[in-house]
């Protein structure tokens, strides 16, 4: 598979390794009541911070659990003058540069920086990910093609799922030089291959085509052909079909076949008068169909030929195609027309999700400032924002009602609304989770969230709250110093990355005697014992604490008094706890 190569490239394909560990610090809750500094439980979250760093402290509890990521990452257009800097010169991503390429990145073009910010973050979301998840990346030309080359390295070509387009204006200046855009990119991989899009709700333009002329039982049906395509690998669905009215034979058209096999197809035929299979010896027509030599055609395939004289077959065809309703399978135009089929209504899915979104359904970037500056009170305080309708189609054909969806691009907080007005109109329990590194994050991002929750508005433009809840974070200490534990970190969050760094699963506090024990995966157990301010042992008096029974034991302790033999003979590994223990 072809790859991209770029200035930096080397310094960043594994920078996502070497990002630390930090804590998430909760600042304060919020929920339809107002601010609190308890935390109210909430499982949304708002974090202000580096997103690298902030979607590496989120891999301990979400790694392999997010269902839906949408990103808005900047486009890379050299346009410096919005409150989200698009481009790649922003001060903290060329600190970053300088820190991570090192003297390189002071001569990188800026296409070349935007990769080199692009590859771990995606490397990270990638990982976040559930098997049975997907992400949505929106772009313009700029970095479109390498944004497709990058995902396919990362998330594999074969999980491409497809380049949506995105009609984002409803009208064209006048005075537009060249081809002006009328649409952006919106660039969709998934975890898996295979990944499907739930359907959209269907049409009354749709529905109008079916009706009910013939007064069928199941209901409003369409026409549609009777055939498929592959005739050639599907010889024994090629045959002659004779016509009660006509007696005309009928076959499939050139390069196609019958749609159901034969058995169904004479059981099918047999509503309309007794049929019966014969051989016509048609080897050269139904060759000619299949586009193979006629030696090479099925010698077994028989014609499905009316049983009875014609001249009863077509009275009773005519009688049924007068009193009604037709069977499934009929010949059109009262039976002098082709072979076809009955479409119900009923058994009809959904519509069709396809890679044209336009803006009457999804919305467009007027739309989208417009309705951010109702939230802000007539203040124009982001130019780039997204319309929540595109986030919500997003979450309609990419999500459960209790999905967590990932913006770590977070903006205006675009994402956050959608999931809130989702929310809100089918009862669901959708979890967002927004990072944004700028520092608008609370004073845009968090308080466009807070008025969603509470209502917005005045007059006409009085917008209900949609209710719900979440915490704000900042990032906070790093887990580890070097090579040893911070310790000025919280004890449950060493426990919650030691967990993770084992098992790669979320952690969660088990109830049991033992405070040290953190669980049990894949038949073994893992014990931390660590004690802030003592030097801890792992002896006979704490193995008599071990009460799980496990195939194995990872226990963590600063010290060992147990010979390695004895501890073999027992199944356990000990590991020692990575601290500064002349500290304590």
């Amino acid at each position: 598979m072809p790859t991209l190569e770029w200035i930096g490239k080397e310094k960043v394909i594994n920078h996502h390794q070497e990002v630390p560990f930090r804590v998430l610090e909760r600042q304060y809750s919020y929920d339809s009541n107002g601010q609190v500094e308890a935390d109210n439980g909430s499982e949304n979250m708002i974090i202000h911070g580096d997103n690298l760093e902030a979607l590496k402290a989120l891999l301990p509890r979400y790694e392999g659990k997010i269902k839906c990521i949408y990103i808005d990452p900047p486009y890379n257009t050299g346009n410096e003058n919005w409150v989200y800097n698009d481009n790649v010169n922003d001060p903290k991503i060329k600190k970053w540069l300088g820190e991570v390429v090192g003297k390189e990145g002071e001569d990188l073009t800026r296409h070349d920086k935007w990769l080199c910010m692009m590859y771990p973050r995606l490397k990270l979301l990638q990982k976040l990910l559930s098997d049975d998840g997907v992400i949505f990346i929106s772009i313009d030309d700029t970095e479109c093609a390498n944004l497709k080359l990058i995902c396919d390295e990362i998330f594999g070509s074969n999980c491409f799922v497809s380049n949506i387009s995105w009609q984002r204006t409803y009208s064209m200046r006048n005075d537009a030089k060249g081809i002006p855009a009328e649409v952006e990119h919106v660039m969709v991989y998934s975890k898996s291959i295979n990944w499907q899009p739930k359907k959209l709700a269907r049409t009354e333009s749709m529905d109008s085509k079916y009706k009910n002329p013939d007064n069928d039982p199941r209901g409003d049906w369409r026409n549609i052909v009777a055939s498929a395509p592959n005739a050639a690998t599907h010889q024994g669905m090629v045959y002659a079909i004779q016509n009660p009215v006509t007696g005309e034979y009928s076959y499939p058209p050139q390069g196609r076949c019958w749609s159901l096999g034969q058995d169904q197809m004479l059981y099918a035929m047999c509503k309309w008068c007794e049929y019966e299979l014969r051989d016509l010896k048609d080897y050269e027509e139904r060759a000619n169909i299949c586009n193979v030599p006629v030696a090479d055609i099925r010698r077994d395939v028989m014609a499905i030929t009316v049983k009875e004289g014609l001249s009863v077959a077509r009275q009773k065809a005519l009688t049924l195609y007068k009193a009604g309703p037709l069977p499934e399978f009929f010949f059109s135009k009262n039976g002098t027309g082709t072979l076809s089929r009955k479409a119900y209504l009923q058994q009809m899915g959904g519509r069709p999700v396809t890679n044209l979104w336009n803006f009457d359904e999804t919305g467009h970037t007027d739309e989208a400032s417009r309705l951010l500056k109702t939230i802000f009170g007539g203040t124009a305080v982001f130019e780039t924002p997204k319309p929540p309708r595109l986030i919500e189609r997003i979450l309609q054909i990419a999500s459960e009602p209790d999905s967590i969806v990932l913006d770590s691009f977070a903006g205006s907080g675009t994402t956050g609304h959608a999931v809130l007005n989702m929310n809100k109109a089918d009862g669901g329990k959708r979890k967002f989770i927004l990072v944004e590194m700028g520092d608008y994050a609370e004073s845009i991002t968090a308080e466009r969230v807070k008025r969603v929750i509470r209502g917005y508005g005045t007059g006409k433009n009085e917008k209900e709250g949609t209710g719900g809840d979440f915490s704000y974070y900042e990032l906070g200490e790093p887990l580890l110093i070097g090579e040893n534990l911070n310790e000025a970190v919280g004890t449950e969050k060493i426990r919650e990355y030691v967990w993770y760094t084992e098992t790669k699963q979320p952690f969660v506090p088990k109830d049991c005697d033992n405070p040290y024990y953190l669980g049990k995966h894949n038949d073994t157990g893992y014990y931390f014992y660590y004690e802030k301010q003592r030097i801890t042992m792992l002896d006979y008096d704490f193995l008599s604490t071990v009460t799980e029974k496990t195939d194995s034991t990872v226990i963590y302790a600063d010290r060992c008094s147990i010979s390695e033999d004895k501890l073999i003979q027992m199944g356990i590994v000990f590991k020692k706890i990575p601290r500064d223990i002349s500290k304590i």
